[in-house]
């Protein structure tokens, strides 16, 4: 395995644990996804959105749509 090998599971490793330990604190705010709903303001007054925060989900959802098809094509989608 290379270096790289490595990193990757060593990422995975932190997030597993920085994730799991935010489920198991309970506290509001901590895990990804709230982090996320928070970043891209997904909770709350849904009468109000400005134009930049459209632009942000928007930017959001076509990087999930691109990465997926990428993974799923082997890289050769783009």
């Amino acid at each position: 395995m290379t270096l790289f090998s490595w990193l990757w599971i060593g990422w995975i490793v932190a997030f597993l644990v920085i994730e799991g330990f935010a489920i198991i604190n309970k506290k509001r705010g901590d895990t990804l996804s709230e982090h996320v709903w928070s970043w891209f303001q997904l909770k709350g007054r849904k009468d109000d959105k400005k134009p930049w925060q459209v632009l942000l989900r928007l930017g959001f959802l076509f990087f999930w749509v691109w990465l997926t098809f990428h993974f799923l094509s082997g890289g050769s989608f783009l």
